[in-house]
C-alpha cells in the first residue's frame, strides 16, 4: 500500500514539474503595432474588456471573494460595452452575429460567477467564460495584443481547465495555493501580423 501511495505522489508531482520554481519562459518580442483592421473605438473598448478579464483572473489567484465580485461586476460592464461596439467590426454580418452570441454567453457566465458563493463553482463558470472569450477573440481577430491560452491538467480533480493571460508566464487561477505555476501555454492569439 505504501508503494502505491509513493508512486501516486511521484506521478502527481511529475504532472506539474514537482515544485513551484518559476519555469524559464521566453517572451515573444512585441512588434510595433501596425494599422488595425478594426476601429479605434472597438479596439479601446475591447482592450479594456480584456484588461478587466485579466484582473478578474488575478482575483481568483488571490482568492478574495470581495475582489472577485467587484471584478465580475466590472467585466460585466465591459463585456456589455464590447457588445455595443461589435457593429464597428470590419467583418461580415455572420461574424458580428457569432461575436454577439459569445458576448451573451460570457455575460451569462459572469452572472453565475457573481451569484455563486462557493469559490470552486465560481471557478467553473470562470473556466466556461474563459473558453467563450477565447473564441470571441479569435472571431473578432483582435489585433492589438497577444493573448495566451493556458491550460492546467490538474484543475477540477484532473479534468483540466483553460484560462487566458496577457503573459506567457503561468499563474494558475484554479489551484493558486497548491500549484500556482502548474500549466502550460497551449496557444497564443496574435493577429497583429495579419
Amino acid at each position: 500500500m505504501k508503494r502505491i501511495l509513493a508512486f501516486s505522489l511521484i506521478l502527481f508531482l511529475a504532472a506539474c514539474g514537482g515544485n513551484d520554481e518559476k519555469a524559464a519562459v521566453t517572451e515573444a518580442p512585441q512588434a510595433p503595432l501596425g494599422q488595425s483592421a478594426n476601429s479605434d473605438t472597438f479596439n479601446l473598448v475591447f482592450g479594456k474588456m480584456l484588461d478587466s478579464y485579466f484582473q478578474l483572473k488575478d482575483q481568483f489567484i488571490k482568492e478574495n471573494d470581495t475582489l472577485i465580485t467587484k471584478g465580475t461586476e466590472q467585466l460585466i460592464a465591459d463585456i456589455n460595452a464590447a457588445a455595443g461596439v461589435l457593429s464597428e467590426l470590419k467583418a461580415d454580418s455572420s461574424i458580428v452575429s457569432t461575436a454577439k452570441t459569445y458576448t451573451t454567453g460570457i455575460n451569462n457566465e459572469l452572472t453565475a460567477v457573481k451569484q455563486e458563493k462557493d469559490i470552486e463553482e465560481r471557478r467553473k463558470s470562470f473556466q466556461v467564460l474563459s473558453e467563450q472569450l477565447y473564441d470571441l477573440i479569435r472571431t473578432v481577430k483582435y489585433d492589438r495584443a497577444v493573448v495566451y491560452h493556458q491550460y492546467c491538467p490538474m484543475a477540477f480533480n484532473d479534468a483540466g481547465a483553460f484560462w487566458l493571460s496577457n503573459s506567457s508566464d503561468i499563474r494558475n487561477p484554479y489551484l493558486p495555493k497548491k500549484m500556482l505555476i502548474c500549466g502550460e501555454v497551449k496557444d497564443s492569439i496574435d493577429f497583429r501580423k495579419l
